[in-house]
């Protein structure tokens, strides 16, 4: 029979442990500190896997039980008022991997990494674990990805972001998106070539990497990220239409993050219509910006009957919730109707969109391919001296 000894008294009441402890873990410990963790390296920004080889992909257990104060009283960040039974239990271990083990050992007083710097890192990453397990497992979402060049710039898209935003609503269904992004595009969108190319490149994407995994039942639910110019935003909420639910996201920019905020204040939407009608009938959606009539009825002529969905301060920051959303979703959908119920399905309805990202997602899954009026969307580019026409979205065009 093992016997410890009792655990001889510092000059500061605290217990000597190389005396007065064993460095054996309980298995019971070890399995807990393994769950909690997940089986990852527990220090902030790792992550790491630890039942595999990095290198080989070989199963092999790499993590390592890392003490926050030190099994010793010599070790990194000491051990002063940690009771002997307090050394080795969960909340005193990081599981974490052999080189976050080495960093956060380095200097004897633990240096950049005290120990409420890495309880902290402990906490955070099992209450992430904790969170993204306690999900329903019907909750999970494939993350659907879509960047193609804004001007001069080009989509700073990341995996990684998208799928925080999910939590708590879902959870990724793999961990690769379904990504249509167009990858070194040598066109720009004040170029002609430009919205024919992202167009084809677009549709053909969506057919063979979405809509035949909806049409076997492999894709019950999408969450989609999108940055680009806003035709195409269009074009991509025609195709996702509303077949498989979906949830469509905001780059919000103050903060910059895509999650949607707990708390906002409802957006006021107001819809202005023509006092006339007759001439070429046109949606206005000034949201991210103010767009004057002149800018319409210079391309249309002054008989455009123009509708138009403002809000009393647009700005490139507006919508903050589902919500509003869902409110935008209602007016366009009756708006569509009696514009349709006026001019017929078979006139061009010309759509001059100012709005986010979202509300862009959104307009097109709205409508209904096989019954509206066939659409002629324009993007806003101050190199071309104003709205250009950029696409065409005809009746009967179903999501592919």
């Amino acid at each position: 029979m093992t016997t410890i000894s009792r655990p001889r008294r510092r000059k500061n009441g605290a217990n000597d442990s190389a005396e007065g402890a064993t460095r054996h873990i309980p298995a019971g410990a070890q399995c807990e500190l393994w769950g909690r963790a997940a089986g990852r390296c527990e220090f902030a920004g790792c992550n790491k896997p630890l039942w595999k080889s990095s290198v080989t992909q070989e199963e092999v257990n790499i993590g390592q039980k890392a003490h926050i104060h030190s099994f010793s009283e010599r070790g990194p960040r000491g051990n002063d008022g940690i009771s002997v039974g307090d050394l080795n239990s969960v909340a005193n271990l990081m599981l974490v991997c052999h080189e976050c083990h080495r960093k956060i050992d380095h200097k004897h007083d633990g240096g950049r990494y005290p120990a409420a710097l890495l309880r902290r890192m402990k906490s955070e990453h099992e209450l992430r674990v904790e969170r993204t397990t306690g999900i329903d497992a019907n909750k999970k979402s494939h993350i659907l990805l879509f960047g193609s060049n804004i001007g001069d710039h080009t989509s700073p898209l990341q995996y990684e972001q998208a799928a925080a935003a999910l939590f708590p609503n879902h959870y990724p269904a793999q961990v690769t998106p379904l990504d249509l992004s167009t990858i070194n595009a040598s066109f720009l969108d004040r170029d002609e070539e430009f919205w024919d190319l992202e167009a084809k490149s677009l549709r053909r994407k969506f057919t063979q990497r979405v809509s035949e995994r909806i049409a076997t039942g492999d894709i019950d639910h999408l969450s989609v990220f999108a940055i680009a110019p806003q035709p195409l935003l269009i074009l991509l909420g025609t195709l996702l239409g509303d077949i498989v639910p979906a949830d469509v996201y905001q780059r919000h920019r103050e903060p910059p993050t895509w999650e949607w905020p707990e708390h906002t204040t409802p957006v006021s939407l107001n819809l202005h219509e023509p006092t006339t009608v007759g001439g070429p009938p046109a949606l206005v959606i000034a949201l991210s910006a103010t767009v004057a009539r002149e800018r319409v009825t210079r391309i249309l002529g002054s008989g455009a009957a123009i509708w138009t969905i403002t809000t009393p301060a647009p700005h490139n920051d507006l919508i903050k919730s589902r919500s509003d959303l869902a409110q935008l979703r209602s007016i366009c959908r009756s708006l569509f109707d009696r514009i349709k119920a006026t001019y017929g399905s078979s006139e061009t309805l010309h759509l001059f969109p100012a709005c986010g990202v979202s509300v862009a997602v959104e307009l097109g899954r709205v409508r209904m391919p096989k019954a509206d009026m066939p659409w002629q969307v324009y993007d806003e580019n101050t190199s071309r001296g104003g709205f250009i026409p950029a696409l065409t979205i005809t009746t009967g065009e179903e999501p592919s």
